[in-house]
């Protein structure tokens, strides 16, 4: 069906991009959440192999090419989902922002901070396996870490169990496995019970991080925690120190994943961000996964850095038991 053309409408089919999000960040100024605004632009499918902002020419007019890729991107930058393109012209395309609701966010969430996190808020509605963005580069953590030579894992920050169920469901040796998973919600733990009930090989426990000495747990071969460490009730520099050298074991292996992005409105926004700055400002994440990085290297890991929207940081030791021994100082 095609799209009734409003020749108000904005024709940016020959508009720079700096123009064109000048534009359109203005017009956003005066739109309510959930409100739209269209725009037309040149077909993206009308050629391959071409980068932004490079001249296409069609019967004798000049176009600038843009992507499907490039207005996906500023529909985030500008806090916009993008809808379903339509069919305008014969050359060019209809495409629709509607503009986020930033409160509807489990950031902004105002309920018991154990719950925070549980089945019935925001956040247990997200479903981070089903983000490419997120699964992909944790599969690939994963990888690196050869989880299938690594026989007792701990997940700290479990939640409902995302994390042990894309193992579950893609290594082969699943039921050879101890699975241990922690998690301050007792609500997502409860979930995760019965997710896993079939499954006698992983265990769960409602309890707090800060505090893991008294599960009496042993030592692991794989730790994994995603977006849990950086919680403001964790210190997170000894903490982290304290489980690389009580809880892993001396041919260990970690994978860590740090949120570059937020959940608003039903998407996933790239981009972490800290109460001080109204935009996204990287500083503590970057810090943090340096740090994790140095500390390991220093005890004989083998570190990668991976993602985009969550950064895995994976690390495989290639320590010998006699530096193991005398690096738990």
């Amino acid at each position: 069906m095609l799209f009734l053309y409003n020749p108000l409408m904005n024709n940016f089919t020959k508009t720079p991009m700096p123009e064109i999000i000048n534009i359109l960040h203005e017009q956003l100024k005066t739109l309510a959440p959930k409100e739209s605004l269209a725009f037309e632009v040149l077909n993206p499918d009308i050629a391959t192999s071409v980068y932004a902002g490079n001249a296409v020419i069609i019967a004798g007019e000049l176009y600038i090419y843009h992507g499907y890729k490039s207005w996906v991107d500023l529909a985030q930058i500008l806090s916009c989902r993008m809808l379903t393109p339509t069919q305008n012209a014969a050359h060019t395309i209809i495409i629709r922002y509607e503009k986020l609701n930033a409160d509807e966010s489990f950031h902004k969430s105002i309920i018991d901070k154990e719950e925070k996190y549980g089945v019935t808020s925001i956040f247990g509605e997200i479903h981070k396996n089903e983000e490419p963005a997120f699964i992909a580069h944790y599969l690939k953590a994963l990888k690196n870490v050869t989880i299938n030579k690594r026989s007792r894992i701990l997940n700290l920050g479990v939640n409902s169990g995302d994390e042990f169920e894309v193992i579950q469901k893609y290594i082969s040796n699943f039921e050879n496995m101890e699975l241990v998973g922690i998690d301050y919600c007792p609500s997502a733990i409860n979930a995760a019970k019965k997710k896993f009930a079939a499954f006698k090989n992983i265990t769960f426990f409602a309890h707090d991080i800060n505090d893991l000495s008294s599960l009496e747990l042993g030592s692991f071969d794989l730790i994994i925690s995603i977006g849990t460490l950086q919680s403001s009730n964790l210190d997170f520099n000894p903490l982290f120190m304290s489980i690389v050298q009580n809880f892993l074991k001396k041919d260990g292996a970690m994978v860590l994943g740090f949120p570059n992005c937020r959940w608003i409105d039903g998407e996933m926004v790239y981009g972490a961000k800290v109460k001080n700055y109204p935009f996204s400002e990287m500083s503590l994440l970057y810090k943090d996964v340096v740090f994790c990085k140095k500390y390991l290297q220093q005890k004989k890991f083998r570190v990668m850095v991976t993602g985009k929207d969550y950064i895995f940081l994976s690390a495989t030791s290639i320590r010998k038991e006699s530096e193991f021994n005398s690096s738990k100082v």
